[in-house]
């Protein structure tokens, strides 16, 4: 943990000139801006104001001041800076003048959740699994559809044109202090996997919000466009960010006279919260029209369905280790374009909350739901998530765990937000509409 003091020495040492104030809007995206070394100590001290639309992400007319306070901790030099005048980021939380956290500030619900965690005796690490493609500019340099090569899953070079970009990402984000699990060729043509090793959960989304950050960039350097867009292609694989969660109980809660309970049940509540509240956080998991689709129903691949499994790859859980302390929990919905500090905000509370709430875990769906037959599986029927993000919105509206996870602030700016896109999106003729009807009436 980087102190006052090491941060000014290291950036003295490090020749460091400009200074970027990294922060995240309501809806993911991250902003920053750059102050020079002369102002370092008073950006630390957390004296730097700014417009609060910046973090709403819309510009309204109620905008006030806001702070920006930086984390000592996501302090570091961007590699591929001139070493003279070099550049140097932190990760910031947004506060009010008066030093509280600033409502729309989506890095302090996640803190607030993970208080909530500690107080209850767990410590939650989160590894995560995130896809994307690559696609060529245009001669103007905008990004196109035409994907940078041809090549399936696991497949490596002359056929994976990408390896020498994926490598460059991963250099640059273990760089940067993230530990890469391990990358390769996702099954679309063009699309890549990472993965980044567990680590505790504000950490996870500080690095998720770097990882996007870092992908586009090398991608740019390479004259190609990053993609973490759902479903940019027609009848091939959409983007996935798989959240691995691990729920460890923090040593010393318990006095020797109290008997601690048993960790298999806590992580069935855990489970059986998160899929009580998975529809509610469905808008939040996959925040685009685009979203759903890659959520098709149907499709034997997609995890449409409110259920555990141990091997389905249609159910919103996967759950791998069932035993103890040992045992993940892959949440499969989410997508990439999501706030991750939203997203972990609202999975984990729904986890939690199923622990307060002592929710029994329902009974595992570990066939594949679309080979088995009503006959099989007599009264079997599993809910799903929902099918647009007009339907998700709803769900949003009457998740009251969820809104009060996300503060009544980020809620109704999101939800405002997101429901005009979908009525944008509604109201816009499409290019398969045309295709569709325009001959024929």
């Amino acid at each position: 943990m980087f102190t006052r003091e090491d941060v000014l020495e290291r950036a003295r040492k490090e020749r460091v000139k400009f200074i970027r104030l990294q922060f995240t809007d309501i809806f993911g995206a991250l902003k920053n801006i750059a102050v020079t070394a002369e102002d370092l100590e008073q950006a630390m001290a957390g004296r730097v104001a700014f417009d609060s639309s910046v973090v709403d992400g819309v510009i309204g007319n109620q905008e006030q001041d806001i702070t920006f306070q930086p984390d000592p901790s996501t302090f570091l030099v961007l590699p591929w800076r001139p070493r003279e005048e070099a550049v140097a980021r932190f990760i910031c939380d947004v506060v009010n003048q008066d030093g509280t956290p600033y409502p729309g500030c989506s890095r302090s619900v996640l803190k607030q959740v993970l208080g909530e965690a500690a107080r209850m005796g767990f410590e939650i690490l989160v590894g995560a699994e995130v896809e994307f493609y690559l696609f060529y500019n245009d001669e103007n340099g905008n990004p196109t559809t035409n994907t940078h090569d041809r090549a399936g899953y696991c497949d490596l070079t002359p056929v994976d044109l990408g390896e020498n970009a994926r490598r460059n990402m991963v250099l640059t984000l273990e760089e940067m202090g993230t530990d890469i699990g391990f990358s390769h060729h996702e099954k679309g043509p063009g699309q890549h996997g990472i993965t980044l090793k567990p680590d505790n959960a504000l950490a996870i989304a500080d690095k998720l919000v770097t990882f996007k950050f870092i992908v586009r960039t090398i991608a740019q350097r390479y004259g190609l466009h990053a993609s973490l867009m759902p479903k940019p292609l027609n009848g091939r694989p959409g983007s996935a960010l798989h959240l691995h969660l691990f729920l460890h109980r923090e040593p010393g809660i318990f006095t020797a006279e109290e008997q601690p309970p048993q960790p298999c049940r806590e992580v069935g509540n855990f489970i059986a919260g998160i899929l009580t509240h998975a529809r509610a956080n469905t808008a939040v998991t996959n925040p685009l029209v685009n979203s759903y689709k890659r959520l098709i129903p149907g499709d034997p691949t997609m995890p449409m369905h409110v259920a555990w499994s141990e091997d389905s790859r249609n159910t919103v859980l996967r759950v791998v280790n069932h035993h103890a302390n040992n045992t993940r929990v892959e949440v499969r919905n989410p997508d990439p374009a999501c706030n991750s500090y939203l997203v972990l905000s609202v999975i984990l509370n729904a986890g939690l909350e199923g622990i307060r709430q002592q929710f029994t875990q329902p009974d595992p769906l570990n066939e594949n739901i679309f080979q088995a037959s009503d006959r099989q599986r007599p009264g079997a029927r599993v809910a799903c998530l929902p099918c647009t993000l007009g339907e998700a919105l709803q769900e949003l509206a009457s998740g009251q765990l969820t809104r009060a996870t996300l503060g009544e602030y980020i809620y109704r700016c999101f939800a405002r937000t997101k429901g005009e896109e979908w009525e944008r999106f509604q109201a816009f003729v499409h290019p398969w509409e045309l295709q569709e009807y325009l001959t024929n009436f």
